[in-house]
């Protein structure tokens, strides 16, 4: 399974046949290396409704007949506009052809900018991502909470992608307490460096991670770690 790294929070995964994209947001981040008429997904999974994390949902969605897998009221709003959807709600989860799909608690907003202002799209999610026998634990953005250690207890998370930006979301020295927390194999960072509000160090958090007895991996934009 190949999962490549796209900016802020946005991944690609890769098994056999399957492919799925999560949060797409490059066309709005110019440090993106590939535009969203090059994705070929499909399924488009989306932890909320900020603009990080689903400008391109739609494009993609529609250029590739793609099904969006988000928290019900995203996913609804996502369906008014003609496209195929799967709605979830938190703690629920369902079987794709490329695995199972878990919905988690996130602590963050979830709107979507319109014509007639901010509309809110229901709760921000994680998800736990079954492919291939193996777990990916993406947190979307979120700040730290202590459901993450019932997390760690209840699955053996194979990566978990974990945000370190700050200011919107959990800085590095929280990511290192919820890695700790997850008991995860690998942890990847995410959600920084795209901009200066989120600026961090990638290689020194997984400086700190490897400290703690925790594998961590920083991956550049479209760089690829094979789980």
């Amino acid at each position: 399974m190949k999962i490549t790294y796209h900016g802020q929070s946005c991944f690609i995964v890769e098994s056999g046949e399957h492919r799925l994209i999560i949060d797409p947001f490059l066309s709005g981040n110019e440090k993106a290396v590939i535009k969203p008429e090059d994705v070929k997904v499909s399924y488009v999974v989306l932890t909320h409704g900020h603009a990080d994390h689903v400008l391109d949902a739609e494009a993609i969605a529609r250029n590739n007949d793609a099904t969006i897998i988000a928290a019900n009221e995203l996913a609804v709003y996502y369906a008014r506009k003609g496209l195929q959807i799967h709605p979830l709600g938190i703690g629920g989860k369902a079987d794709f052809p490329f695995g199972r799909v878990k919905v988690t608690l996130a602590f963050h907003g979830s709107g979507v900018e319109t014509d007639q202002g901010l509309v809110y799209v229901g709760p921000p999610v994680g998800y736990l991502l079954t492919i291939e026998g193996k777990t990916i634990y993406h947190a979307g953005d979120t700040g730290l909470f202590g459901d993450m250690k019932i997390l760690g207890e209840l699955n053996q998370i194979d990566l978990a992608l974990l945000p370190i930006g700050d200011n919107f979301t959990m800085g590095p020295e929280d990511a290192l307490i919820a890695s700790e927390w997850l008991h995860a194999k690998t942890v990847i960072p995410m959600h920084y460096n795209t901009f200066p509000l989120i600026a961090q160090d990638g290689a020194q958090f997984v400086k700190d991670l490897k400290a703690r007895g925790i594998q961590g991996v920083e991956l550049n934009i479209g760089e690829t770690y094979v789980l």
